[in-house]
């Protein structure tokens, strides 16, 4: 969706000038560089080309096409969704941007909260949902196309551990100059150092990989993911400095080792998958077609979410397991650890970073 007051709102990611024209014919009144858009998103990258890129540009990271629809949020997306909603309290007066929003699914989830919302992403891969109804910008988090206070609040879920210790102060900074004194931005991240919660997700992840060398589960994909992971904060000290830096403060933090949940997502819901999967290419076997592995994962992703859409036993079943996943919070939230929810707050004598 391009709003007209998204137009307002984006300046040029290279000076700060003012855009002017109509989508998708946009140029900067400053610099007279020409903006392109599409039907459904600005793209307002930045002329500088940085040599540190995201692998999730890749198009073998959607290649199961999860990203094309949104689903209501269950399992672990319901947990983190949870925890931004209690944090940042977006409300009618707010102006949120989500950094790395992906494909726009936290957007969806939050739309009844009323604030303003808008979405940037380095890469395409917005679901239908949001485009129909999120304004949504193609662009960098190191030089953001938005003027100085423009928000309110701002999130940014799964994206620190993905850039350098470099792009992670470009990042901090842009977010604390687009935010207004005092503004908040919510943060799902994690942290090298890790409490003694920890062996239990290495024992998790060490029997994942034993099913799948017996074929049960079929990790590639997660591999793939994680190998985008750059992890540049050392522990939580080192957090509240480079937040600090920023002109952040920490106002709020609740730690999140998954242990239920690893046990559900990590090994019972990719033994599903792996299932539906294999399932999916033999029927299109025996229909005298043939699916490569991505395409048994879209057919079998497809058929997961019809169930869950369409079954109400389903649903109430995959609700009492996120309920039993919340217990990870609820008994070691307060323990620190490696992955953490942050609320950064934006020192409010502070009017740049």
């Amino acid at each position: 969706m391009i709003s007209s007051r998204l137009i307002d709102m984006v300046r040029c990611p290279d000076c700060g000038g003012r855009l002017q024209g109509t989508a998708p014919d946009l140029a900067c009144a400053s610099c007279a560089r020409l903006f392109a858009a599409g039907a459904e998103y600005l793209v307002l990258h930045p002329g500088v080309s940085f040599a540190e890129q995201t692998k999730y540009l890749d198009d073998a990271l959607h290649a199961d096409a999860r990203h094309e629809h949104v689903t209501p949020p269950l399992l672990s997306a319901k947990i983190r969704n949870d925890i931004l909603r209690r944090f940042l309290r977006l409300g009618p007066g707010d102006t949120c941007v989500d950094l790395g929003c992906g494909s726009g699914r936290t957007l969806v989830w939050n739309a009844d909260r009323g604030a303003y919302q808008v979405g940037i992403d380095v890469s395409p891969y917005f679901a239908r949902e949001a485009c129909d109804t999120i304004d949504l910008v193609l662009g960098d988090l190191r030089r953001l196309p938005f003027g100085d206070g423009a928000f309110t609040k701002a999130c940014a879920l799964d994206v620190v551990e993905h850039v350098s210790r470099e792009g992670l102060i470009e990042v901090l900074k842009e977010a604390s100059r687009v935010l207004a004194p005092g503004g908040a931005l919510f943060v799902y991240s994690h942290v090298r150092k890790n409490s003694w919660l920890a062996g239990g997700l290495k024992t998790v992840n060490r029997f994942a990989r034993w099913l799948e060398r017996r074929g049960l589960v079929d990790l590639a994909r997660e591999r793939l993911r994680k190998s985008d992971h750059l992890n540049p904060l050392a522990d939580i000290p080192d957090l509240e400095a480079v937040a600090g830096a920023a002109g952040f403060r920490i106002a709020r933090i609740r730690y999140y080792t998954p242990l239920i949940g690893a046990v559900v997502e990590n090994i019972l819901m990719r033994v599903g998958e792996h299932w539906l999967a294999t399932r999916a290419a033999r029927r299109a076997a025996a229909a005298g077609r043939t699916l490569d592995a991505n395409e048994a994962a879209r057919e079998a992703r497809t058929s997961a979410k019809a169930r869950v859409r369409g079954g109400a036993v389903v649903r109430a079943a995959l609700r009492a397991v996120t309920w039993c996943m919340s217990l990870d919070i609820l008994l070691f939230g307060r323990v620190r650890s490696g992955p953490f929810f942050a609320l950064l707050v934006k020192d409010s004598r502070r009017g740049d970073a």
